[in-house]
């Protein structure tokens, strides 16, 4: 996945449009940390954290329902 993809990814979750290249940045460099320290793939640690980021927009999102 490419930086384009992975901001757009990211706006899609929820994340912020002005901060979404910070973030991918961010998780991008999290991923390679992830998945050498467990010894698993890249896009597998990839998918676990945009998983936990999906997550917990969706829980900030319910909890902003009145």
């Amino acid at each position: 996945m490419d930086w384009s993809e992975l901001t757009s990814v990211l706006v899609a979750l929820g994340c912020p449009e002005e901060k979404s290249a910070d973030m991918a940045a961010q998780l991008d460099k999290r991923a390679r940390q992830l998945a050498q320290a467990k010894n698993r793939s890249y896009e597998d640690a990839l998918a676990h954290l945009l998983g936990l980021m999906r997550q917990g927009w969706a829980a900030k999102e319910k909890g902003r329902e009145p």
